[in-house]
């Protein structure tokens, strides 16, 4: 009998082979998913960048007010300067005035000298004095004055001399004047680039109200005009800073101790190297209410002493005047003026 053959046996179909090269990349992604969102999530979790406190953001006003300030004294020193050479030129210029009439009235007696040389005319020399207006040397007027007689030659010599001498101071000063503008020109626009980096600080300052007190009791020997001082400054607590400001509103440090001084008859320069040399030296143990406090190597900025440690002073740009410790600069001296 024929064998029968069996058919091979069936089997069960197969499910497909997973690949591991196929699974890899996969996972791969998820991985970098999950990295992406724990850091994500890290990054939500961490703080920002704090922004400056108060403290920091006034620590660095503080560290412009320091280039800021001997800026505005050297613009005060220079404006002080430039009015007092202002007035001595505008006083010459009065001077020269009828010094010019006498001048031109000597010239008048010689005109008979001119009126000799009338057809002829008049030696190039002598008509040239008798029209020019312009100073020469002495010694070059004298060589023409020779020509005229010795009465005339003696009356005119004088009035050019003097003439003369105060064409040449004018000039001094109208040249000192032109220097000191430009030097106060250049001083504001250093002043402009500094105030706009202290406006751009000052802008980020929380809005906060801040009740000064006024100065505390004052005790020990102090003056008369001392007390006329010390009050006056003390009535100033809170008003503004304003550099170039001498009140009655708002002060810069220099123009508050002139402020105060003034109601009590005493004139002080309106800047702080000169009132330095206007009040005379004491050592700080001798230090006594109303004493002008002066601080730093340049002298840029200055307060009225109350004593016990304290002085009443117009601080800088966003602070107001107020009491404070004379520890917090570097002191450079005590000043008295009354």
């Amino acid at each position: 009998m024929p064998v029968a053959t069996l058919p091979p046996p069936s089997r069960a179909p197969s499910s497909p082979s997973v690949r591991p090269v196929h699974a890899r990349p996969v996972a791969r992604r998820l991985l970098t998913m999950v990295v992406a969102v724990a850091v994500g999530a890290g990054m939500l979790a961490a703080p920002a960048s704090a922004a400056p406190s108060v403290d920091e953001i006034e620590a660095q006003i503080d560290k412009q007010w320091e280039q800021l300030e001997p800026t505005i004294e050297g613009y005060n020193k220079i404006r002080s300067q430039l009015k007092v050479n202002q007035k001595k030129s505008a006083d010459l210029q009065k001077k020269m005035v009828p010094l010019e009439l006498e001048s031109a009235l000597a010239m008048n007696q010689v005109g008979d000298l001119a009126a000799r040389y009338y057809i002829d005319g008049p030696p190039q020399e002598i008509g040239a004095l008798l029209v020019s207006t312009k100073p020469g040397t002495l010694a070059e007027q004298l060589v023409i004055l020779d020509r005229l007689a010795a009465d005339q030659r003696k009356q005119v010599a004088g009035v050019l001399a003097v003439r003369d001498k105060y064409n040449r101071e004018k000039q001094k000063l109208d040249a000192l004047i032109a220097t000191e503008l430009k030097q106060r020109d250049e001083l504001a626009a250093k002043k402009k680039q500094i105030d706009a980096e202290i406006k751009r600080l000052t802008a980020s300052l929380p809005k906060t109200t801040v009740k000064v007190a006024g100065c505390p009791t004052i005790n020990g020997v102090v003056s008369s005009a001392a007390q006329t001082a010390i009050r006056v400054a003390c009535q100033q607590v809170g008003d503004p800073y304003v550099w170039g400001a001498t009140g009655p509103n708002s002060f810069d440090c220099s123009g508050l101790t002139q402020y105060a001084y003034k109601a009590a008859g005493i004139s002080l320069t309106h800047f702080t190297g000169a009132q330095w040399n206007e009040g005379r030296p004491v050592s700080r143990s001798e230090a006594r209410p109303g004493d002008l406090v002066f601080f730093f190597s340049d002298l840029h900025h200055m307060g009225l002493y109350l004593g016990d440690g304290l002085m009443v002073h117009a601080p800088r740009t966003g602070k107001p005047v107020q009491v404070s410790s004379i520890s917090t600069m570097p002191i450079a001296g005590f000043r008295r003026v009354t």
